[in-house]
């Protein structure tokens, strides 16, 4: 184990950023090396930065901790991904822990919690906070079939995704176009193709679909 284990935090709330960021240079092991606001910034600062622990919450602007998680372990398998939410989301908690993250952390946890996290994951090993450990017993004993919105979710291919969650942020045609370096005739076929495959009809509906599944911070 390095002397410093370097951390990236990226959560968009800064008093949150703030509070583990004290919490965590406070330890002599431990050194902060960068902060991100959204998953876009936090995947371009990893790449950058090649922190040994990334600690990401999932509800983040312009690209969602989920996507952001994947891209990550694509390109630097090795960086440990920590997810800290506010949320025991049970439709991804599989679908996290199969891209690689190697803890789940829920918002209200301790410091202390958080520490051990980490060293678990410079060790290999998985850290769930106890209610998620309960989510996870409750699924291998009692298997549900997943939410329909779950479902159809799934369904979209990661590029579609990406347009969702910046559709459902407010963001215009051209914006998306501009964000993603594409152009306005290929935002709209995704977005057609997103609107047909969730049973969606009007940008009103496509919001609460994305705060129902815990993608978009309703007070964005």
């Amino acid at each position: 184990m390095p002397d410093n284990i370097r951390i990236m935090l990226a959560d968009d709330h800064t008093i949150v950023r703030q509070g583990l960021a004290r919490l965590l240079n406070d330890q002599p092991d431990l050194k902060i090396v960068g902060e991100a606001v959204n998953g876009r910034t936090a995947v371009d600062k990893t790449w950058e930065l090649k922190p040994d622990v990334v600690i990401m919450d999932i509800a983040m602007p312009q690209m969602n901790g989920i996507e952001a998680a994947k891209r990550i372990k694509k390109k630097l398998p090795k960086t440990k991904i920590l997810i800290l939410s506010m949320y025991s989301h049970e439709h991804y908690i599989h679908e996290l822990f199969e891209t690689g993250v190697s803890g789940y952390i829920l918002k209200d946890s301790s410091g202390r919690d958080i520490i051990k996290a980490i060293h678990a994951a410079m060790n290999d090993e998985t850290f769930l906070s106890p209610s998620i450990s309960k989510v996870l017993v409750e699924a291998y004993r009692s298997p549900r079939k997943s939410s329909s919105s779950a479902e159809r979710f799934k369904q979209l291919s990661n590029r579609e995704r990406e347009v969702f969650q910046l559709i459902a942020e407010g963001h215009t045609t051209r914006q998306i176009a501009d964000m993603l370096c594409v152009s306005i005739s290929t935002v709209k076929s995704h977005r057609a193709k997103i609107m047909e495959k969730l049973g969606i009809d009007t940008p009103v509906k496509l919001v609460h679909f994305a705060i129902q599944l815990g993608l978009v911070d309703p007070d964005l």
